[in-house]
């Protein structure tokens, strides 16, 4: 064996007794180490091999944090930020109001439409002015009889669409808690 192979010699004055406590301590740490993941999966392997009751349920083990008592970000209701009148609440509250406005526009721009054409139609027609049902002129029969049913039904689909909307609001207002 050449001199680079060979360990450090031991010192002049140690006996083999103090050269050879080390070493055996290295071992039985080595011999632990080695044993202790053997023991473990022996352990499972038993496990494994046992037939399974049916009552036989796994340990339930129960995890707990030290910081029982941690801050915790606090959230609030968006109903709180609307009564607030917060900015939150602001842009929640002006987003049903933005989409209310715009549905009666479109309500009472159809009625105008309707009740401002007619007499547009009649204007441009002059051979419906001539017409008559019943004895009356078809622009009374329609302007009278016609238009305020129109208006029952253009009223009735608002307030349908309106409450649609606010069920709307209020289901993002409960999505958002």
């Amino acid at each position: 064996m050449s001199e680079e192979n060979r360990g450090p010699e031991p010192s002049q004055g140690s006996g083999p007794r103090q050269d050879a406590e080390p070493r055996r301590r290295m071992a039985d740490r080595l011999t632990r180490a080695v044993e202790r993941p053997r023991k473990e999966t022996d352990r499972l392997a038993r496990a494994l091999e046992r037939p399974r009751k049916e009552n036989d349920r796994p340990r339930r083990e129960v995890v707990t944090s030290p910081r029982t008592m941690a801050a915790r970000y606090p959230r609030y209701p968006v109903t709180r930020e609307i009564d607030e009148q917060t900015r939150l609440g602001e842009v929640y509250m002006g987003s049903l109001i933005r989409t209310q406005f715009r549905l009666a526009l479109f309500v009472c721009t159809v009625l105008g439409c309707v009740v401002g054409g007619l007499p547009m139609l009649f204007l441009l027609v002059p051979e419906l002015r001539e017409v008559r049902l019943l004895g009356i002129p078809l622009p009374w029969v329609v302007l009278a009889g016609l238009i305020y049913p129109a208006f029952v039904i253009g009223a009735w689909l608002y307030v349908r669409q309106a409450e649609r909307n606010e069920r709307h609001f209020a289901e993002l207002v409960d999505r958002a808690r």
